[in-house]
């Protein structure tokens, strides 16, 4: 068994680098296990690149994303011994699941640290799947150290996130099933957290094709190892909140990092809005919800941060575990975004019949009330007037200028919002 060091970056672990047999060996141990996850070819994505764009859908796989490969190949090869002291990790959320899901199928014990905010989604999950979860501090790094301190006492074996070999051949699987479900195949975008990930793709796919360019993708407010390639060493890197949960690392481990300079042909990074948006398009276009996370390795090549014109080019979806309430944002600002969904605030009189207007104008063209606000006690509006906010639904984005002149020729001053 590997020890690491106990750092909070979880990456000081001295272990060799995994090879291309190490991953068909997790292949042929994950075969009853793990789904062989579809690669579709989206026709709305590859128009809007003009390339031929396909979706690895890991957030259809089992506890829904990709975690199960490696923590069920890692857990499985462990000692007789080692299964009988159990297992432990710490996660806010799809590691966890993995981890749980495979210890129980193993027939091995499961702790699992959480941070207090994780969701509760996700925590019900993790224990659905027959972990006994423990939630501590406000943090991810509480949690961390909170399962240090158990490690000690219980002696139970800690499965890493990313920076362990077992859980770099199991994530690699993907690459062996993109390659055999894909005949030509020219560019593979992968979300990067800790690395692990895509440290198993690359060392798959480079094995077998040096020309495929395998390109990570990284929030921009969690690019530690774009941070790290740059300065050449290990470098931790958060600069701020991400919705991109699951990819918002403080550091990549040390053998992810030097696999990634070894194989990996660039990393880009991609904002919140970019990530949200190809969340939206996921769900809006291809029917197919992941969480933030999974969707940035879409983000980037939608948003055309690598030239990927009349290329074959895929998107591992690597995640579907999304919080509702981001999900409601995430709809709320992709309609609005595409001119389907409007809010406009008026300023009326604070008399009867003043709204009903409104609402005629709105009948007349079709458009569906979604919400309506009052308030009078905002220091803009005139005593003895009402701001009232409404947000509708549109049939086409004409209307919306329709609706402003239908206003102006009532007298009664607007603002759209947005």
């Amino acid at each position: 068994m590997y020890i690491c060091k106990k750092t909070i970056e979880m990456s000081t672990c001295d272990m060799p680098m995994p090879a291309l047999s190490d991953i068909i060996k997790a292949k042929k141990n994950l075969e009853k296990i793990v789904k062989r996850t579809d690669l579709e070819r989206s026709k709305s994505f590859s128009n809007m690149v003009n390339a031929q764009v396909y979706l690895k859908l890991e957030n259809l796989q089992s506890t829904g994303s990709f975690k199960i490969r490696g923590a069920y190949n890692h857990i499985s090869r462990l000692s007789p011994e080692d299964k009988e002291r159990g297992v432990l990790c710490a996660s806010a959320g799809n590691h966890a699941q993995g981890v749980a899901y495979a210890a129980t199928k193993l027939g091995v014990k499961s702790t699992i640290f959480m941070p207090e905010f994780a969701p509760p989604i996700k925590v019900i999950a993790t224990r659905s799947y027959g972990a006994n979860v423990i939630l501590k501090g406000d943090s991810f790094n509480d949690a961390y150290e909170a399962a240090m301190e158990y490690l000690d006492e219980s002696g139970a074996v800690f499965v890493h996130p990313y920076n362990h070999p077992d859980i770099i051949s199991g994530a690699g699987t993907i690459g062996l099933e993109i390659f055999e479900q894909l005949d030509d195949i020219d560019m593979v975008f992968v979300p990067i957290g800790g690395g692990g990930l895509i440290s198993g793709i690359a060392i798959a796919l480079k094995s077998m094709n040096p020309n495929i360019k395998i390109i990570g993708v990284e929030a921009e407010g969690a690019h530690s190892m774009r941070v790290s390639l740059d300065n050449g060493v290990l470098t931790p890197f958060v600069s701020g909140n991400t919705i991109a949960d699951g990819i918002a690392v403080k550091a990549p481990g040390n053998l992810n990092f030097e696999i990634v300079k070894k194989y990996v042909d660039d990393v880009v990074v991609v904002n919140d809005n970019e990530i949200a948006q190809a969340c939206y398009r996921l769900l809006q276009r291809a029917k197919n919800l992941s969480e933030p996370s999974g969707a940035a390795s879409l983000a980037a090549i939608l948003n055309k941060k690598v030239d990927v014109v009349n290329k074959n080019v895929v998107a591992v979806i690597s995640g579907g575990n999304i919080n509702t309430s981001i999900l409601e944002q995430i709809i709320e600002k992709g309609v609005i975004g595409e001119g389907l969904r409007a809010r406009i605030a008026v300023l009326i009189p604070d008399q009867a019949g003043m709204l009903s207007k409104i609402i005629s104008i709105l009948e007349k063209l079709r458009a569906s009330i979604h919400d309506i606000e009052h308030e009078r006690s905002i220091t803009n509006v005139p005593v003895g007037h009402v701001q009232v906010t409404i947000t509708f639904n549109l049939q086409d984005t004409s209307q919306l200028f329709t609706l402003g002149e239908e206003l102006k020729a009532k007298g009664l001053p607007y603002k759209i919002l947005k």
